[in-house]
């Protein structure tokens, strides 16, 4: 299917709504607990279940009004299906509050090899829409790989050592100003290698 465009905040809107319903709920919720089929569950547990769907929904809305999904996307998804799936299954809410880790590992890792190969698996994935010149990628892609392992640690940190509700509140709010703050950051390196300006000095 041909990709279609879609307004960029309408596709915000739509990735955001899964996890702000979450936030939301929980701080109604936390401290309550519900008995569901001869099983109790905390507030945590029962919106893991409910955040599945949910992330079906908005992943499903995207791929029809966009008519495609990037691996990031489909990585997401899977994760959230799995390692949601198990936190629910065996009441445990270690799983779904170590995805995070998994996704910033996986695509971490995925560039380091990368970076290994003397290439650069970002440019693959976005050149069409961020245009640069070679050595460009390969400094924004050593700089994201490391930005990922970074991010991976600090949500290691934080629910190992934190309460749940300190972490529902750095997964929704402070992991999401990082990878805005982080791209912000980059914007004059996008601007000296892209493609059609020389860059300084030269």
């Amino acid at each position: 299917m041909a990709e279609k465009p879609v307004n960029p905040i309408v596709k915000l809107v739509i990735e955001l709504v899964p996890i702000v319903v979450f936030f939301v709920a929980y701080g109604r919720m936390k401290g309550e607990t519900f008995h569901v089929a001869g099983h109790d569950y905390n507030a945590f547990i029962l919106l893991t279940a409910a955040f599945i769907p949910m992330m079906l929904v908005s992943t499903g809305l995207l791929w029809w009004l966009t008519g495609r999904l990037s691996k990031m996307q489909i990585a997401t998804l899977v994760l959230v299906v799995v390692m949601g799936g198990l936190s629910v299954w065996f009441n445990d809410e270690r799983f779904f509050k170590m995805k995070p880790t998994i996704i910033y590992l996986l695509f971490g890792g995925a560039l380091g090899v990368g970076l290994l190969q003397g290439k650069s698996y970002l440019k693959l994935v976005i050149e069409e829409v961020l245009p640069m010149k070679d050595e460009g990628w390969m400094i924004l892609t050593r700089r994201i790989c490391l930005f990922f392992f970074g991010l991976a640690i600090a949500n290691e940190i934080v629910w190992r050592t934190m309460s749940t509700e300190a972490w529902v509140t750095f997964k929704t709010f402070v992991l999401t100003a990082a990878l805005f703050a982080f791209f912000i950051s980059q914007g004059k390196l996008m601007e000296r290698y892209a493609i059609g300006e020389k860059p300084d000095g030269q």
